[in-house]
């Protein structure tokens, strides 16, 4: 026998998130996670309107390095009924250079993201002190050319 559930998607929201269409946005809004000594990798799900709805923490990994799969990003962004999300994650080294693994995932969740209908709109590495006036503070992958975001 097959049971069958159904879930209703309707929530309802008091107020809205902060607008954030820029990596220099993106950095502000995560700034709680550039000073950690482990890797955090994070999502903020976006409205329509590229409003946040929310960010939630995917994984948090050693001194180099987090754990990604496409499978929990997009649980979480599905929940939040999200039209498009921003990745982002720190290095606890303060050097915002990609790794060739960086760039490997971000590819593979622009990827899935194309088949979920949500879209992905930019990962952002976050260094030390990307809240303050350092000369490079976070990167863009979307900026620096580095994955080809649709």
């Amino acid at each position: 026998m097959f049971e069958i559930h159904t879930q209703l998607a309707v929530r309802e929201r008091s107020e809205q998130g902060p607008l954030i269409i820029t990596p220099e946005q993106c950095a502000k809004y995560l700034s709680s996670i550039e000073d950690l000594a482990q890797e955090a990798f994070v999502i903020i799900t976006l409205n329509t309107k590229n409003r946040a709805i929310s960010k939630h923490l995917i994984s948090l990994g050693t001194l180099n390095s987090a754990l990604v799969h496409p499978r929990e990003v997009f649980r979480v962004a599905i929940m939040d009924c999200a039209n498009a999300l921003l990745l982002a994650h720190n290095h606890p080294s303060g050097d915002v250079t990609p790794s060739a693994e960086d760039i490997k995932i971000t590819r593979q969740l622009v990827s899935a993201g194309q088949i979920m209908g949500i879209k992905v709109l930019d990962h952002v590495i976050l260094g030390s002190g990307s809240g303050s006036q350092t000369s490079n503070p976070f990167l863009s992958l979307r900026e620096a050319g580095l994955v080809k975001f649709s």
